[in-house]
């Protein structure tokens, strides 16, 4: 059974928990109410200190959710709205690298686990991280950007 993420509050639970009730059409997340989720083909467990951002289907930011600020320094006002890897600085990391892995995950739906990248978001000092990009698998597109600051 496949597992679902919030960007919002990081709460993980089964697709059926998802359902449960008289209605077959899917809920938010059932911890924060937050209005979607994103579904995990494997298991997922972000870190304590990972940065949820959750862009539409031209990679703009439309939710900064749990760690944003805390990485990055700006409220949801200074991102919504702006593209992903100018608002962000996204640098990433070519050590074999076939592109980015955001252009990827828009343009295959495949997931881009583990890459390394720098994060130099307006105002803040550079900080290195490590990105999981999970497309969203629904008719809408979008992604799902989880950033872990290395320490």
């Amino acid at each position: 059974m496949p597992f679902f993420i919030c960007p919002n509050c990081g709460n993980r639970e089964l697709s059926a928990e998802r359902t449960a009730g008289f209605s077959t059409r899917p809920k938010g997340c059932s911890k924060c109410g937050f209005g979607f989720v994103f579904e995990l083909l494997d298991d997922y467990y972000p870190a304590p200190n990972a940065a949820f951002f959750v862009c539409d289907q031209q990679a703009r930011v439309i939710d900064a959710g749990r760690g944003s600020f805390e990485l990055t320094g700006l409220t949801d006002e200074d991102v919504i709205g702006r593209p992903v890897k100018e608002v962000l600085g996204l640098q990433w990391s070519q050590e074999g690298e076939n592109g980015d892995p955001i252009e990827t995950s828009l343009e295959w739906g495949v997931r881009s686990l583990g890459k390394k990248v720098s994060v130099n978001a307006e105002g803040d000092l550079p900080a290195e991280a490590v990105a999981d990009v999970f497309p969203a698998y629904d008719d809408d597109g979008g992604l799902l950007i989880v950033l872990t600051p290395e320490s």
